[in-house]
């Protein structure tokens, strides 16, 4: 399987949508693609769509905390929308939900950031 990564730039959110799976092949292509939108289109938040994430491992959920904490140091928030049963239990896992916030969809997630 592969994985789609689809950006899109609301404002000064930058939402990313996942779909496929997430993994060590795919983990620095998401970084960089982030990582350049980030700062070259004046990002302060992020709003992270896994509706269509079927798998992540512990290479994606690095990916994820390595843009959380560089939004972080930006002033801004990352929000977790759309997750699907499996991701979550990871998520659960790491304990990522005691730092990220999670919305049911994309529209409540950008509602949350000042932005819908």
């Amino acid at each position: 399987m592969s994985l789609n990564i689809e950006l899109e730039t609301k404002n000064n959110v930058l939402c990313i949508r996942l779909a496929g799976e997430l993994d060590h092949h795919y983990a620095e292509e998401l970084r960089t693609k982030a990582t350049e939108a980030i700062e070259s289109k004046n990002i302060r938040h992020i709003v992270l769509n896994l509706e269509h994430l079927s798998f992540m491992d512990s290479s994606g959920l690095g990916v994820i905390l390595g843009r959380y904490k560089q939004i972080k140091q930006l002033g801004g928030e990352m929000v977790i929308c759309a997750i699907s049963p499996s991701v979550q239990r990871l998520f659960d896992m790491s304990g990522m939900f005691k730092i990220m916030k999670l919305e049911t969809n994309e529209q409540f997630a950008l509602e949350r950031l000042g932005v819908a």
